[in-house]
């Protein structure tokens, strides 16, 4: 054998027994563990399955407005201010029961037509951050809605934390939307960092609801690790399913807190105007009620 070949093989061996043994000390003896990889929203494999998720029946977390005067503090906050909210919207959001108060029984969030703040409107924004934030669940909203051009209510849920970023990013669920130029059709929308408004990329659907002005409606979300489900006097309008790709499709692995507001103008509701004939007008809530989902 010549000369090179000896070599080669002994630098062979010299590297089996080098690899062998940096195996052992890591392993401490035991099977190599494999490196741990970055989490990622379902099962970490691609879509993750649906388990069939139910919820309880009895509510982790409610408030059925029986209580005369302003909304419970220990269950809700206030968004203030007239700074357009990213929407160009109109009104200022106070803490006044003006604009949110509870009287036989149902919460009543009014939008006026009067200078507030630097705003020519007045209204509500409604947050249950803080005091109401879930991972998962049924939300169960009964409202009536107000009518007229440039009325933009919406009953939706906002991350608490963040944590993958700002707008777009840790997303967006409108389990209620509805604006007056586009009388009693009803929207269930969802946003996150590949599918947002800011694009006209947003996932929804809408329902018509003939009556959603004059009698109370049920708006409800059921929120699992596969899939966001609308439905709307518990008919499905809408399903978004989780496509195990991550954050930017499905942020919604994280806490979020509900809102309940009435906004005046802004990029949608504004879009054909404001008729200041209507006001002041009102979004009404019968009951928020939230159902723990039962893990499996």
């Amino acid at each position: 054998m010549n000369t090179s070949k000896k070599i080669k093989m002994y630098t062979s061996f010299i590297g089996k027994v080098l690899v062998a043994g940096f195996l052992l000390s890591c392993a401490g003896g035991d099977e190599l563990k494999p490196l741990p990889t970055e989490p990622t929203s379902g099962t970490g494999d691609g879509k993750p399955t649906d388990k069939g998720w139910a919820f309880e029946t009895t509510p982790v977390w409610a408030d059925e407005f029986n209580t005369n005067g302003a909304p419970d503090a220990a269950k809700w906050g206030y968004d203030l201010g007239g700074t357009g909210w990213g929407n160009n919207e109109l009104q200022n959001y106070t803490n006044s029961q003006n604009n949110a108060g509870i009287a036989n029984g149902v919460l009543t969030i009014t939008a006026r037509k009067e200078n507030s703040g630097t705003n020519a409107y007045s209204s509500a924004r409604l947050v249950t951050k803080g005091k109401g934030d879930f991972l998962y669940g049924r939300m169960e909203i009964k409202a009536k809605l107000p009518s007229g051009r440039g009325t933009w209510p919406a009953i939706w849920m906002l991350p608490t934390d963040n944590a993958y970023g700002q707008w777009p990013k840790s997303g967006e669920i409108d389990i209620m939307e509805h604006v007056g130029y586009d009388p009693m059709k009803v929207h269930f929308t969802i946003h996150t960092d590949a599918y947002n408004g800011a694009q006209g990329t947003q996932k929804g659907d809408f329902k018509n609801v003939a009556t959603a002005f004059t009698e109370f409606h049920l708006y409800r979300v059921d929120w699992t690790p596969y899939a966001l489900r609308g439905y709307i006097d518990d008919q499905k309008v809408f399903e978004y399913v989780n496509d195990g790709k991550g954050s930017s499709t499905w942020p919604f692995d994280k806490r979020f807190h509900l809102l309940l507001n009435v906004a005046v103008g802004g990029n949608w509701g504004g879009a054909q105007g404001v008729d200041d004939t209507v006001f002041p007008k009102a979004m009404e809530v019968d009951y928020v009620r939230v159902y723990k989902m039962i893990e499996k």
